[in-house]
């Protein structure tokens, strides 16, 4: 079986400097089509390197040379796809925010604590199986209950119970 091209191996510094210098641009490049913000490019460039060296500051894990830029490419989709995400939230968060009344809107830091509350769950919903988030959404935030869920996805309200179960584990540990 030949070896996958996203294999990771130890590099040396002077390796990993020259494939950052390599391929920075045209990443940084290649991210702007897809924003149209060269400043977000860029930082996500940046943590797109970063991620490379997440293992380990002394021994830095990158892919075998042989498809760096396909490498590059799919951690930068997946950062992109995280900050276009949290963008979302954070515009519909603020849109959500006009509409109360100045004297009952919260502190600038209870804002930013807001902010990243809906953000951490957002990354826990999108961390469950699709079932497990449908079911947790269905019965948390669109208030059905076990039986109508079990009805609308055709599946056993044990089902749904369980399902309830492991979104609401998951729940607890991001607590």
């Amino acid at each position: 079986m030949p070896a996958s091209p996203f294999a990771l191996s130890p590099v040396p510094p002077t390796q990993l400097d020259s494939l950052y210098n390599a391929h920075r641009g045209w990443l940084a490049h290649w991210l702007q089509r897809r924003l149209g913000n060269a400043f977000d490019a860029a930082d996500l460039a940046q943590d797109t390197f970063a991620r490379l060296l997440a293992g380990s500051p002394a021994q830095p894990q990158t892919p075998a040379l042989r498809a760096p830029k396909a490498y590059l490419a799919t951690i930068a989709k997946h950062l992109l796809i995280n900050h276009l995400r949290r963008r979302s939230l954070e515009q519909a968060w603020l849109c959500a925010l006009a509409e109360v009344p100045e004297q009952h809107a919260p502190s600038a830091e209870q804002q930013a604590e807001i902010l990243q509350a809906l953000q951490a769950v957002d990354a826990m919903l999108d961390g469950l199986k699709p079932k497990v988030r449908t079911v947790f959404i269905m019965a948390q935030i669109e208030g059905y209950p076990y039986a109508e869920i079990a009805a609308q996805l055709g599946i056993s309200e044990r089902s749904v119970k369980r399902h309830m179960a492991e979104a609401l584990t998951e729940c607890v540990l991001l607590a």
